[in-house]
């Protein structure tokens, strides 16, 4: 098995307004991109799960042209309130850096 960080260019997380985190997951070809949604293993019910929301939090997106699967969920504190421990919100992705995908 290989671990989504090997296969992906990028994976980053970062703000999408202050009540928002987004996640992007980008790869260079489209044979690895298209391998990585049909194991099925990074789908919205499994990016819920991994990251403790409701699956009705998780916005979802499998974009082909740009070879690349994009996350959305609801921040867990407010950007810059006291309880944020991370307010540009790009140290959030690292779960899925070992997120295993079969060959």
């Amino acid at each position: 098995m290989a671990k989504l960080g090997d296969l992906a260019r990028l994976i980053r997380s970062k703000n999408a307004g202050p009540f928002t985190l987004t996640f992007d997951v980008m790869f260079d070809t489209d044979e690895v991109y298209r391998k990585v949604c049909a194991a099925k293993v990074l789908t919205r019910s499994r990016f819920a799960a991994l990251y403790r929301v409701a699956e009705d939090d998780v916005t979802f997106f499998e974009h082909d042209a740009a070879k690349a699967i994009k996350i959305s969920i609801p921040r867990p504190a407010f950007q810059g309130s006291r309880d944020d421990g991370d307010i540009y919100g790009g140290q959030q992705h690292g779960p899925l850096v070992d997120l295993e995908i079969p060959d």
